[in-house]
């Protein structure tokens, strides 16, 4: 085993509720470049490994990303129930890294910052795993109409209720001994790292592509604009 990270980032050629996500366009790129150019950005990481069924990423992949490593996914593993604790166990036989970042092509907006924040945590604190989430203070009810996390009688501020967190699958941290001695990638000594909601945004349905791609659009629209301020006033 090194002392080095790779990056994996699983992805499917086929998608049910958004077909052909992963390679559509999004902005002025595939869905998949913006995840793979942020990794590429991330000092921390030393290797990147795509797993995948698609001809369409292999392609583009040895065309624009030659440094990543593109493996095929078997046939057993390309069914879309097939847990991603398998998927990760199969892809650590082709990298022999100690601390493994997962992430997904789905989250175009997140940040170089927020791994390396994730791995910095992990490096760091006395964890064996690592794992964003997504604040929530919203008054929560249960299904038999119980609140969750407030009492209805005393009306708090919502900025004032006790936190819970989403795990918004951005980004995991762990080691490749976790997984393979417990087959999950996240420990009994896990932390949490708070992640930007708008960085956070998933691509699940075609309604979360659409508003991702007009935040996307702000904040390019944000940086060239701030380009061109200092540009005009340079220091």
């Amino acid at each position: 085993m090194t002392n080095t990270i790779t990056a994996l980032v699983p992805m499917r050629h086929s998608s049910e509720r958004v077909p052909g996500k992963n390679y559509r366009m999004f902005g002025d790129a595939p869905l998949f470049h913006h995840i793979v150019n942020t990794l590429l950005d991330c000092p921390s990481i030393d290797q990147i490994i795509i797993d995948t069924d698609s001809p369409t990423i292999k392609e583009q992949c040895a065309e624009h990303f030659p440094t990543v490593l593109v493996i095929e996914r078997p046939e057993e593993l390309r069914a879309g129930e097939i847990p991603m604790n398998r998927i990760i166990e199969h892809d650590l036989t082709f990298t022999d890294s100690d601390t493994i970042v997962q992430t997904h092509s789905t989250n175009p907006l997140l940040g170089a910052d927020a791994i390396e924040e994730a791995i910095r945590v992990f490096r760091e604190e006395d964890c064996d795993s690592v794992f964003t989430v997504t604040r929530l203070q919203q008054r929560l009810w249960s299904a038999d109409a119980k609140p969750v996390n407030h009492d209805p009688t005393e009306l708090l501020r919502t900025q004032d209720l006790p936190p819970l967190f989403i795990e918004n699958s951005c980004a995991f941290v762990f080691s490749r001994d976790l997984i393979l001695s417990t087959g999950s990638r996240i420990g009994s000594n896990p932390r949490m790292v708070e992640t930007d909601p708008t960085g956070s945004l998933d691509i699940d349905e075609e309604p979360d592509f659409v508003l991702a791609e007009a935040m996307w659009k702000v904040r390019v629209a944000q940086r060239r604009a701030e380009d061109q301020s200092t540009q005009e006033n340079p220091s």
